[in-house]
């Protein structure tokens, strides 16, 4: 295939997270339920996050902002002390939640390390993603750590230039079709798309594409016996 680098996501590729923001949605929709159903909480959320991500970015501190905000609006701003103490907790126990590694994410790590250079290309908060890098023991593995505010075509087009490299020795491996596989396709790269049983409704990707330099396996663990023949 030609490949000299690979980049990996990082939340929900290499390590749990969305399962963490789904239980904190569920608090805050409790703590709420006073104003709205459940599913009209949740929807009013997603659509404050989503507006919110040109201004605060991807991660749990604009997480956290976007609760705050759309629970003043849904409250009417009659939100009480009590309940934005209560969501500024949610969001400091997000912070502290422990890093779990999914499976066989070390293995491959190892196994890859002795072909390939490995990068880790992530969005989301500069100092909550490396405190998770950190916390996860995972650093030595990679040559470069990339933490993107988007993932467009454009942005990876400037992380091949300052990895020196052109798309068709790049290969993204990611759990989103939207952020880790498109983008990179479209702009002549090779990409695997590793699905995981929950993704932010942001995330979300009706139809997988068909291309050659595309390929999707179940597990982590199954990319060896693409790459490693």
């Amino acid at each position: 295939m030609g490949i000299k680098i690979i980049a990996f996501d990082a939340d929900d590729t290499l390590w749990v997270n969305e399962p963490y923001f789904q239980e904190t949605e569920k608090k805050f929709c409790a703590l709420m339920e006073d104003f709205l159903p459940h599913h009209e909480l949740s929807q009013e959320l997603l659509k404050i996050e989503i507006a919110n991500l040109s201004l605060y970015g991807y991660g749990i501190k604009g997480y956290i902002l976007s609760m705050l905000e759309a629970a003043l609006k849904i409250s009417n701003y009659s939100l009480s002390i009590d309940a934005i103490n209560s969501i500024l907790n949610f969001g400091k126990e997000l912070l502290n939640q422990p890093i779990v590694l999914l499976e066989d994410v070390k293995e491959v790590l190892q196994a890859l390390k002795k072909h390939y250079r490995l990068v880790v290309a992530t969005k989301g908060d500069l100092l909550d993603q490396e405190r998770k890098l950190k916390k996860s023991g995972l650093s030595h593995y990679f040559h470069h750590i990339e933490i993107m505010s988007e993932k467009g075509e454009d942005d990876y087009r400037k992380l091949l230039k300052h990895l020196d490299i052109q798309p068709e020795e790049f290969l993204m491996i990611g759990n989103s079709l939207k952020s880790d596989v498109l983008p990179v396709i479209n702009i002549g790269g090779h990409a695997i798309h590793v699905p995981y049983h929950t993704t932010w409704a942001h995330e979300h990707v009706a139809i997988k594409p068909e291309h050659e330099n595309f390929r999707q396996v179940e597990h982590l663990g199954e990319v060896l016996a693409l790459l490693l023949k």
